[in-house]
């Protein structure tokens, strides 16, 4: 036996193959249904909740900056 006859050399006696193992028409199940098409367009999501959230976060991260340049000046 060599490495081109596959790892999987049970198969060759499974029911339902064909010599040279092919499978005999009607052995296979039918083709799925598609589900690709046209569909309706997709709304833009909002802006403003992002830009929201990046405005709070500079503006909490000026306010640490600001408070640990005071706090950093008194000690000196």
């Amino acid at each position: 036996m060599s490495s081109a006859d596959g790892p999987d050399t049970g198969a060759l006696g499974a029911p339902g193959l064909e010599p040279g193992g092919g499978v005999a028409p009607g052995d296979t199940p039918p083709d799925t249904g598609q589900t690709s098409g046209l569909s309706h367009p997709q709304p833009m999501p909002s802006r403003i909740g992002p830009i929201l959230a990046l405005t709070a976060v500079a503006i909490l991260t000026l306010a640490m900056i600001c408070f640990f340049s005071a706090r950093l000046v008194t000690l000196i």
